[in-house]
């Protein structure tokens, strides 16, 4: 009996050490038999004290009296498969008749509770199947990219949702994205993950940094242009509508419309042209999109206006040549000038970190999804990083990108600088770099003197 003791003791210990040190090794090795036997014994009752039951028919109570059995009980969802996942727990339910896939959203908190799981969502999978993703715990605490986590053509993994699903940033579904945030908010190692991510794929990566370069210029071996400041980022914006232009006359030439010819080889974009004539798809990243459209003279003025319309038609025309936006900034609101609501509105995606006030969650989400507004202003800062991520359809989810050093960063676009592709009409943007094993001499540029 002493040594039973011991051993359940000493089980008990190490559990307890497990959910304290590592959540996710306790989930895998005790939580999910706990979770398992916690919501199959409280299912009915639990279903019932959240309003998600239905009364017996008609028939079955006529059955009952005429039996003279007591009356049948309401009767619950019933289950069609519980799955275990590396997060938490998958729960696919049929509904019953009168019951809707919105009552399940509405009650998404309370069956947290009810189940003691960290996070319940519901989505529909079909017409009367409704499936609720259960986390075991926080997942956004400890952000961990699982190894499984693969992109495709355009589509890179860049976050952990608080779902424990990978978090995709899908170029092609999504063509031009928001993400704003303020100071330490992660906003900048997000970009930094979606430029590692970016990286390994066959596409070129264009950047505006007007913070004099110290964010994406650390990454330029993988960059085919950067621009460190307005003027040369007016300058690389046009280049780029000229190069949308030719590619533009190059589908035009390719179309091959006859009517002999197949509906689905007739092209519209660069995606259905041949491999050898497909020109490389471009992602142009610009850092503090606000330094753009300041001005103080009337000659920057001038400068803004070009800028901005630049943005704006290569929002609204560059899917179609592979040209996509990713702009980021702390605010992005009408006090930037004319045409900066036209440019937020061709932005499908939006991803918002934690913000200093309620007008800059509204900026983003305002206008698609009020609800995400409230879940922006509640991100804390001691949880840098953990964003709302969602797109013009009004859906958004929290998501945490994981931490990664610029050192990291660096070596990652480094190990794939041969991937750089060269683009003719951005050549006099190119970075211009020492080779990648010599050291330069130390700066001799002292910190100037504060009065």
């Amino acid at each position: 009996m002493t040594a039973l003791s011991v051993t359940v003791a000493l089980v008990a210990a190490v559990a307890l050490l497990l959910r304290w040190q590592r959540p996710a090794w306790y989930w895998m090795s005790f939580g999910i038999a706990f979770a398992v036997v916690r919501i199959l014994a409280r299912y009915a009752s639990v279903m019932d004290a959240c309003g998600l039951t239905v009364p017996p028919s008609r028939w079955r109570l006529a059955l009952a009296r005429m039996t003279g059995r007591p009356i049948p009980e309401s009767r619950a969802p019933r289950i069609l498969r519980l799955r275990p996942t590396r997060t938490g727990l998958v729960l696919r339910v049929k509904l019953r008749p009168g019951q809707d896939a919105f009552d399940f959203s509405a009650a998404s908190d309370r069956l947290r509770h009810s189940f003691v799981m960290q996070n319940v969502t519901a989505r529909e999978i079909r017409s009367g199947v409704v499936e609720l993703r259960m986390t075991g715990y926080d997942v956004l605490k400890r952000v961990q990219m699982p190894a499984a986590a693969r992109g495709g053509v355009m589509r890179v993994p860049v976050a952990i949702r608080e779902d424990g699903e990978v978090y995709y940033r899908d170029y092609r579904q999504t063509p031009h994205a928001l993400n704003i945030g303020a100071t330490q908010s992660g906003k900048s190692v997000y970009q930094r993950n979606l430029v590692a991510a970016l990286a390994a794929l066959d596409v070129a990566l264009v950047g505006i940094d007007c913070k004099q370069g110290v964010e994406l210029a650390p990454l330029a071996r993988r960059f085919s242009a950067l621009a460190d400041n307005p003027d040369a980022a007016a300058d690389l914006l046009g280049v780029l509508v000229e190069h949308m232009g030719d590619v533009y006359q190059l589908i035009r030439r390719e179309q091959r419309l006859s009517a002999d010819l197949p509906d689905a080889e007739i092209t519209s974009d660069i995606w259905d042209l041949p491999d050898h004539l497909r020109p490389t798809p471009i992602v142009l990243l610009i850092d503090e999109v606000a330094e753009l459209a300041l001005y103080a003279t009337k000659e920057e003025e001038r400068r803004r206006d070009r800028i901005v319309t630049d943005l704006v038609r290569l929002a609204q025309l560059g899917r179609a040549a592979g040209i996509y936006l990713e702009v980021c900034g702390q605010r992005f609101g009408s006090e930037l000038g004319k045409g900066i609501t036209m440019l937020r509105a061709q932005l499908t995606g939006r991803t918002a970190h934690r913000v200093n006030d309620e007008t800059s969650a509204n900026m983003a989400f305002g206008d698609i999804a009020p609800d995400a507004v409230l879940a922006t202003i509640q991100i804390r800062t001691d949880r840098p990083g953990t964003a709302v991520a969602g797109d013009s359809s009004g859906g958004w989810v929290r998501i945490r990108t994981p931490h990664l050093t610029l050192r990291r960063a660096v070596n990652i676009a480094n190990s794939h600088a041969h991937r750089t592709p060269e683009i003719p009409a951005l050549d006099a943007f190119r970075p211009v770099l020492p080779p990648l094993g010599k050291v330069g001499e130390p700066s001799t540029v002292t910190a100037p003197a504060i009065a």
